[in-house]
């Protein structure tokens, strides 16, 4: 005789999100499909739980203040009559301020080149911040430098005067005209940016040096024609040493009184300067902390620096296999990596047969301030072992054309100090270590099936009846999920 039981559902959770998250489509064991199901389980989990409606506080009306006498239209002062003022008419109908309304943009104009006028050392820091906003909205500066480098730069610019019919050249920094108008010489158009890859940063060296045709394109740039108006731009932030024949010359001339803003090529030289030197200094840090460099000298460390280049992997990232050649020398600034050995061990599928596969065993870790890959790359040697990221690993790392360009002693020495990444490990550590694990996995499960199987012979069925509790619910029906995995 079977007896009905009404069991009460939970309001926390959602029964159609869990039913879909318990019948989730099982997949063949291999470590790449883990990894797949094991994502789709956890972004699938949060599901499960019914989300609170959040309820915003009610807003109450204000209750409106009775203006005093003497704010009434009736004190304020009389307006000039602009009745017959056909100014004002055609700019409300095109949809402009009136002569009386806000000029808030020209105000901060007038206050940003007012700024300017000061030597950099006199200003404030609320005034160098105000100077640095205006930077951000020229397109020409923000499209090539990083904000950081703009706000370091902006507190160095300075403001000249310039007469009607002066020329300007600007071989020695980038121009911005505040006001008045002028016009470019040069009756040809040249990009003379340069192009080569950085090995401390990831923007351009050299900026947009723009010598301007007939033919202008850029409204914003050029204004109205051939004619350089307001917040237009010319010039080049390189260096005068780098401008090699007069075509180069980026001059303008002024057809009335002119206000130009300057960033000096020479204050972006030394910004490249100095961060090149910052960086070039955390790396012979990480690089002398490595093990196989503690006793390296100086020299030599500098002289690795110089061929190195940082470089981002993302979690799960297999950086080299075993049996093959890695490409580079890699100096791990942040982050881990996973080491595995390979090995062939017996797989017993649903048909009975035994079969031979090829397993990955975890055998550790690099971790942060730890080298691999310098006797692969000098000796040529395939590695022994898998490499791959634990999570988000920044590395410096050196190509192998760039190590093999080292001279002779540095070369030697790197040999003399280095060792195979986990060459202490031998086959029968390998083999030891995966026993350890299969006998460990194999203990667990027949230790669960034994638990499961005698609550289920003595009556007790976790998730129903009067072992019905929310948390042990949810508990059971993750560690069925998982174990299917």
């Amino acid at each position: 005789m079977m007896v009905h039981v009404d069991l009460q559902k939970s309001r926390i959770i959602d029964y159609g999100q869990l039913n879909a998250l318990c019948h989730l489509r099982r997949i063949q064991p291999s470590r790449t499909n883990i990894l797949s199901a094991h994502n789709v389980f956890m972004k699938q989990y949060p599901k499960i739980f019914v989300q609170k409606k959040v309820k915003l506080p009610k807003l109450f009306k204000e209750e409106e203040k009775r203006i005093p006498a003497e704010d009434t239209e009736e004190s304020k002062p009389p307006q000039p009559d602009d009745s017959h003022n056909i100014a004002i008419h055609v700019k409300k109908a095109r949809g402009g301020r009136t002569l009386y309304g806000p000029k808030k943009y020209e105000e901060k104009v007038v206050q940003f080149m007012a700024i300017l006028k000061k030597l950099p050392i006199h200003r404030t820091p609320s005034e160098h911040n105000i100077v640095w906003k205006m930077l951000k909205t020229i397109p020409d500066l923000t499209s090539q430098l990083l904000d950081e480098h703009l706000k370091i730069l902006s507190k160095n610019v300075i403001s000249e005067t310039w007469i009607k019919g002066s020329t300007v050249i600007g071989n020695d920094g980038f121009y911005i005209i505040l006001k008045g108008l002028a016009r470019p010489q040069t009756q040809i158009y040249k990009n003379m940016i340069e192009e080569h890859e950085s090995t401390t940063s990831f923007i351009p060296q050299s900026f947009h040096s723009f010598v301007f045709s007939e033919d202008f394109r850029n409204p914003l740039l050029t204004g109205v024609g051939p004619t350089l108006g307001q917040w237009s731009t010319f010039g080049t932030l390189e260096v005068a040493a780098h401008v090699e024949s007069e075509t180069r010359e980026y001059s303008v001339v002024t057809e009335e009184d002119c206000e130009i803003l300057k960033i000096p090529a020479n204050n972006y030289a030394n910004l490249k300067t100095e961060k090149t030197r910052l960086e070039n200094q955390h790396k012979v840090k990480l690089i002398h902390k490595c093990p196989y460099y503690v006793e390296w000298p100086t020299l030599s460390i500098y002289e690795l620096v110089t061929f190195t280049k940082w470089k981002k992997f993302p979690p799960g990232h297999v950086i080299v296999e075993s049996g093959n050649i890695i490409s580079f020398v890699a100096y791990i600034n942040s982050g881990y990596c996973k080491i595995y050995r390979n090995i062939i061990g017996l797989s017993k599928p649903q048909s009975r047969k035994v079969k031979k596969i090829q397993k990955l065993v975890y055998m550790g870790r690099l971790n942060e301030k730890e080298s691999f890959g310098e006797i692969s790359v000098l000796l040529q040697v395939p590695f022994t072992c898998t490499v791959v990221t634990g999570k988000d690993v920044e590395m410096a790392i050196i190509e192998d054309k760039d190590l093999h360009a080292l001279d002779p002693v540095t070369k030697q020495l790197m040999l003399q100090t280095a060792k195979p990444t986990f060459g202490h490990l031998s086959d029968e550590d390998v083999k030891k270590e995966y026993l350890q694990k299969e006998l460990k996995r194999e203990w667990k499960n027949f230790k669960d099936t034994t638990v499961k199987n005698s609550l289920y012979h003595n009556g007790i069925i976790p998730g129903f009846g009067k072992w019905d509790h929310s948390y042990t619910s949810i508990r059971r029906h993750l560690k069925d999920t998982l174990v299917s995995y």
